[in-house]
């Protein structure tokens, strides 16, 4: 892609020195053809004025939640609907911190929680807000959400100091946002298929208050699950218990215990063209929980009974009508050997494993892929990175849906 022309871009401005970058940013995507709409919150006025951005933009520019010149007064709602992408250049600390905690006090803040188109932002800050530790946990936050970060680069800043918080040149923020664009329409490996995904732990419960479960976060599956959509694929999700928020695009079932994610899913599997199997799916459950807080006996613990839960995975793969099957390991030492007897066991085409220890709670991650051919190590990175890697593999290694 060469050019941005017929696409639809929402550019917000939040507060900061870097704003006069934005006037070139603007003229720089009208010159490649695009559309552009821009937002301004009221601390960017202060620093270029919309009249500027009006007259590159060839559009009139929004500050205002109410704005009259919106027919139903919903400019959050309407301006990107239409739309293909918004970026926010620049993004101050505080519009990441509004961002990552889903505020929606201004227009530029609400809109970017309404969306359901892709967001970027090109942060720019004093290199010491951009070091801070409120500053780095609200990034894994926006992270986790699925947006993407441009930058930010290192260099001289406005108050003298050098270091990272740079918000990145007009030009290479373009090259940034085609490459973006390139990578979707390219990358659209999925595009038409079904995908079922199970994620994070289930939790099965011993009495009212105690229960056995593991510590899976589920950031693996739906960071997957997010990559899937962004492949194209129509995905459906059953989520064990976490504290993430489902991926814009995908539809998620909530259950909590194995039963329940196995009553969920294999009723269903047969209508779907691939089912990754990343829950980690408890593998026992008392055969009777109580009703009631069991009580000290005299310091003496209680006898537990323990029942297999139903394996989700190997009833799924050996379906009459089969998707394609994909499996996760979770191991703790000798992967390669317990990787391929599971993947021989279920009989499925792949198996993605790790070391439960060096990745659990991390958001970063190091899979090795596993199939007929072989094994073969991904390059360690970002689960959101990786899984976009898993989601390429399972791709290229699919022949027709429905095939084992």
């Amino acid at each position: 892609m060469t050019n941005l022309t017929g696409k639809r871009i929402v550019l917000g401005l939040s507060g900061g020195v870097a704003c006069y970058k934005s006037a070139e940013l603007v003229r720089g995507l009208v010159g490649l053809g695009a559309r552009v709409n821009v937002v301004m919150t009221e601390s960017a006025t202060r620093f270029i004025t919309p009249v500027t951005l009006q007259a590159l933009s060839g559009h009139p520019v929004y500050t205002d939640m109410w704005d009259a010149r919106v027919d139903n007064n919903m400019a959050h709602i309407d301006l990107t609907r239409d739309a293909d992408l918004i970026i926010v250049a620049p993004a101050s600390a505080n519009f990441m911190a509004r961002l990552a905690h889903g505020l929606a006090d201004d227009l530029l803040s609400t809109l970017c929680l309404a969306r359901n188109i892709p967001l970027l932002i090109a942060p720019a800050m004093n290199r010491e807000m951009w070091e801070a530790h409120a500053t780095q946990r609200n990034i894994q936050l926006i992270e986790s959400d699925g947006v993407t970060l441009l930058g930010p680069d290192s260099g001289e800043q406005a108050c003298g100091e050098v270091g990272l918080g740079r918000m990145r040149e007009p030009q290479a923020l373009l090259t940034d946002i085609i490459q973006y664009f390139e990578k979707r329409s390219t990358h659209k490996r999925l595009l038409g298929k079904r995908v079922l995904i199970t994620a994070g732990p289930t939790y099965e419960p011993i009495d009212p208050v105690r229960g056995i479960t593991n510590r899976s976060s589920g950031k693996t599956g739906y960071a997957i699950a997010r990559a899937a959509f962004e492949a194209g694929a129509t995905v459906q999700m059953v989520s064990g218990p976490t504290n993430l928020v489902s991926p814009i695009g995908v539809s998620c079932i909530n259950v909590t215990t194995a039963q329940e994610m196995y009553d969920a899913v294999v009723p269903i599997a047969s209508q779907y063209d691939i089912f990754i199997a990343v829950a980690a799916v408890a593998d026992w459950r008392v055969a009777k929980n109580f009703n009631e807080k069991i009580k000290k006996n005299k310091g003496q613990p209680p006898t537990l009974t323990f029942v297999a839960n139903p394996d989700i995975l190997a009833t799924v793969a050996a379906l009459p009508q089969a998707p394609w099957c994909v499996g996760f390991a979770a191991e703790t030492h000798l992967l390669s050997q317990h990787a391929n007897q599971k993947r021989q066991s279920k009989n499925i085409p792949l198996l993605v494993a790790n070391l439960a220890q060096d990745v659990m709670h991390s958001d970063h991650t190091q899979v090795t892929l596993f199939d007929e051919a072989g094994e073969y190590a991904l390059p360690a990175g970002l689960k959101s990175d990786v899984a976009n890697q898993i989601i390429q593999a399972i791709a290229d290694r699919m022949i027709q849906p429905h095939s084992n």
